[in-house]
């Protein structure tokens, strides 16, 4: 079949176009491209590359090809192509238009913000941060995520797919629903009509929400949202650690004693003296796995009873009681951390500790939380190792003593500064385990703390939770703007 005119005319275009660099030869074999470089020539339109960034994190070199994009725009390519944690002042804003090709790091960010400022902090038990700014590092509180970290992932936290969170109303059998949905029931609280459920796939997960949204035996639907594991402790070294703790247990008070619910990973054992603090723990996830070292319970554990002697000068009738909801699992979800809430709370505790956190505002988590704070149990929570304003939940919650780190007096420079922060307690803690010191830093340390010195508080004067929490206020209470200062 012969050619047609206008084809060989095209792709003469083309090569035209290749030829003087005006389209890259890659680009020449993609279907129906010669004709759309006719088609620009002979409307006047120039056809030029987009911007690209060539970061090279193996050889450390930097190419660029910007010109007049956004700010916003260029640091999320870098934090993909780095994997940095980049925070920005609120507010900045600024086009980007540099080119250039094989620079060192430093040279490339110079070029690509201006007349910014920043600092690039390394991190050796994390990502590296860098800070950009116009004012103050302190300044710069907003989290920029990187193109990866947006794609897939649900603005208000990681959902877990394939899964509902459903309440009932009573009456309602799960049992029914589940076999009309064909569902698996995989999570109950019993008193709260609360069930999770798993689906075969997304279709079916989006098909039984429209019918279960539509049913009047239903009171909510709602997604599950991931909770990461929290990260290990690093063993301490150095002069000047603080020795073991010491406490003697009190027999508990004819009027009711003082636990503290600990929702979070396994609490190992803390040798004889200081396992007499700690009751029998409750799974919620199963059974935890082996730990190659001290957990995150147990170092949260740990740092209570620290903050216990501290508080009582070492003797109380305190205890710990550990709901596990990890398991081995490397990460939670909002409905097992409000089935250890519940769980803890009918085990008997007048305080609970909620040493993790995520993005996912959850509805029942939530109700929980309520129910919770209804019964004068007081809730402490981290308020995340960001220093960004973006709420964190549980901590965001209004019921919640949200718990921030400070050194010194001040904030701590990776600790969260939303306006959501009620209290702000020192971030580091010194915890034996198997006889050896570890060091524990960040906010869910300054959570355990602050939960350790509310419990020693109430059992020492005998106080009721409301006057408890005026004492909390009075001596940890931070006021925190939008600017991120104290």
């Amino acid at each position: 079949m012969k050619t047609p005119a206008w084809r060989i005319l095209a792709r003469g275009f083309a090569w035209f176009a290749v030829a003087t660099n005006l389209l890259p030869f890659r680009l020449f074999h993609q279907p129906r491209m010669s004709l759309c470089v006719l088609a620009a020539c002979l409307c006047g339109t120039s056809i030029t590359p987009a911007n690209t960034l060539d970061w090279n994190t193996r050889e450390d070199r930097v190419s660029a090809n910007i010109d007049s994009e956004v700010l916003h725009l260029t640091l999320k390519k870098v934090a993909a192509q780095t994997d940095w944690r980049i925070y920005l002042e609120p507010g900045t804003t600024a086009k980007v238009s540099a080119k250039f090709a094989n620079l060192a790091p430093g040279e490339a960010l110079q070029l690509l913000l201006g007349d910014l400022n920043y600092a690039l902090v390394p991190d050796p038990a994390g990502k590296p941060r860098l800070f950009v700014f116009r004012t103050t590092r302190q300044a710069a509180t907003e989290l920029i995520s990187s193109e990866a970290r947006i794609d897939g992932m649900d603005k208000a936290g990681k959902v877990i797919p394939r899964e509902l969170i459903v309440r009932l109303k009573p009456g309602a059998k799960i049992e029914e629903w589940a076999r009309l949905l064909g569902a698996k029931i995989t999570g109950r609280i019993d008193g709260l009509n609360a069930y999770r459920l798993e689906f075969e796939d997304e279709q079916s997960a989006d098909l039984a929400r429209k019918q279960l949204e539509a049913s009047s035996d239903v009171e909510s639907v709602e997604n599950n949202y991931s909770i990461d594991r929290p990260a290990d402790s690093m063993a301490a070294t150095g002069p000047n650690l603080p020795p073991p703790v010491r406490l003697t247990l009190n027999p508990p008070p004819e009027n009711g004693q003082i636990i503290v619910g600990l929702i979070d990973t396994q609490v190992q054992s803390l040798g004889p003296e200081l396992d007499k603090f700690l009751l029998k723990s409750l799974q919620v996830a199963g059974m935890g796995g082996a730990d190659s070292g001290m957990s995150h319970g147990t170092s949260m554990a740990g740092t209570i009873l620290r903050s216990l002697q501290e508080a009582t000068g070492g003797s109380t009738s305190v205890q710990i009681l550990p709901v596990d909801v990890y398991g081995a699992n490397p990460n939670t979800s909002t409905f097992a951390v409000a089935q250890g809430i519940v769980a803890a709370a009918n085990g008997g505790a007048r305080i609970i500790n909620l040493s993790l956190g995520s993005a996912g505002d959850d509805g029942l988590l939530r109700s929980v939380i309520q129910q919770a704070y209804e019964k004068n149990i007081p809730i402490f929570a981290a308020a995340g190792n960001e220093p960004v304003t973006t709420p964190v939940y549980p901590a965001a919650y209004p019921e919640v003593q949200a718990v921030t780190a400070v050194e010194n007096g001040q904030l701590a420079s990776y600790a969260s500064r939303g306006t959501f922060v009620s209290l702000g307690v020192p971030g580091t803690s010194i915890v034996y385990y198997q006889d050896r010191p570890y060091q524990i830093v960040g906010t869910s340390a300054a959570s355990a703390a602050a939960a350790g010195v509310a419990a020693g508080y109430m059992d020492a004067t005998r106080s009721t939770a409301a006057q408890m929490e005026a004492f909390m206020r009075n001596r940890f209470g931070v006021k925190i703007t939008t600017g991120g200062s104290k």
